[in-house]
């Protein structure tokens, strides 16, 4: 059974840096993907970026393009994401969410069959 813990959210200042992890446990196959959804109120949760850990590839929303990066620990049972030149628009709940295949295509909610509880972004202006 897939376990995804999340950790990291917090309220920071705009331009500040955020890092998001998501412990996740329990899958069977060696492919698989890791992603981080955002949610707002009233809205749908929204795809952030992507990571593939067989074979390294990430991906990332245009949004967070070229301020946001994956890591891992050395157990590599814990995935990262670093926020950096955080923005007020990235505030939200995030969610981590995991899939039995690799990250290429996917990036619709409906395609992840495992999700976290979700830990709360907070961004001040």
């Amino acid at each position: 059974q897939v376990l995804l813990v999340e950790s990291g959210g917090a309220s920071v200042q705009a331009g500040g840096s955020l890092r998001l992890s998501c412990a996740a446990t329990g899958f069977k196959y060696r492919s698989y993907c890791v992603a981080w959804f955002r949610q707002v109120p009233g809205k749908e949760r929204e795809w952030v970026a992507s990571f593939t850990p067989s074979s390294g590839l990430t991906y990332y929303h245009e949004s967070v393009q070229g301020r946001a990066s994956w890591s891992r620990d050395n157990a590599k049972t814990t995935y990262s994401l670093q926020l950096n030149k955080v923005k007020p628009e990235d505030a939200g709940m995030f969610y981590c969410a995991a899939a039995d295949t690799t990250c290429a295509g996917l990036w619709s909610p409906v395609e992840f069959p495992y999700w976290g509880r979700g830990t709360q972004v907070a961004v001040s202006s």
